[in-house]
């Protein structure tokens, strides 16, 4: 996870400052510092700070989220499990038909709407789909916000074995000044991984293009489109 932190932690900020929150999780020990940039990397200017990339500290943090994730969706795993058996099998209109369903069922306005605290509501969204996508691990390796081509990619799952397909997902969410439908977010998602070449880590890692697959998943409140 890459992520700007301040070494001033405000406590009153953590509900909307995502900054804040990172911060808190470093200073407490469940987070650290695996590498990080020095300022003369970074083009100063007012408020731009130095990148960090933070890992957790040890086995036993890893272990203690590992039971929080699996708890928040213990009461319906199997349904869980069916959201990651339609991924991997390419079966888009499962995926469509889970996603739709959990967000109808479990998101509120307030997870996915604009706040007044500058949250972005895409934020939402990403989490509670690298949450879905954490039972994965031992198959792929699965990175978030890295850099590949000319930007970051949202989410990359590359396989440890090489009869599995690579996955790349972006997300989007629906901008009434910019797209006219829903349809139209998911079709800018699959467009950004295409121009802004994402796949070039995973070609250049020896996997072919034939092999990667791409998901724009498109956001409007609690309505989920998911192409590719």
């Amino acid at each position: 996870m890459q992520s700007r932190i301040d070494e001033q932690i405000v406590y009153n900020q953590l509900d909307h400052n995502e900054t804040s929150i990172w911060s808190l999780l470093l200073a407490s020990g469940y987070l650290k510092v695996e590498k990080a940039q020095s300022y003369k990397d970074v083009l100063v200017m007012e408020g731009q700070r130095p990148e960090y990339e933070l890992v957790l500290t040890n086995l036993e943090v890893r272990m203690m989220f590992d039971r929080m994730i699996s708890d928040w969706f213990g009461s319906s795993r199997s349904d869980y499990n069916s959201f990651v058996k339609a991924l991997l099998s390419g079966d888009l209109d499962a995926m469509n038909e889970y996603m739709n369903r959990v967000s109808l069922n479990c998101f509120s306005s307030f997870d996915t709407g604009n706040r007044p605290s500058g949250i972005q509501p895409e934020r939402f969204y990403h989490g509670f789909v690298i949450g879905l996508l954490v039972e994965l691990e031992g198959r792929y390796v699965l990175t978030s916000n890295r850099e590949s081509g000319f930007c970051r990619y949202d989410v990359m799952l590359k396989p440890r074995k090489q009869e599995d397909d690579a996955i790349i997902i972006e997300f989007k969410v629906y901008n009434p000044r910019r797209d006219k439908t829903l349809e139209d977010t998911v079709a800018a998602a699959l467009a950004q991984i295409q121009e802004k070449k994402y796949e070039a880590q995973l070609i250049a890692e020896g996997i072919p293009a034939e092999k990667i697959r791409r998901y724009g998943f498109g956001f409007q409140g609690k309505t989920v489109l998911i192409g590719e």
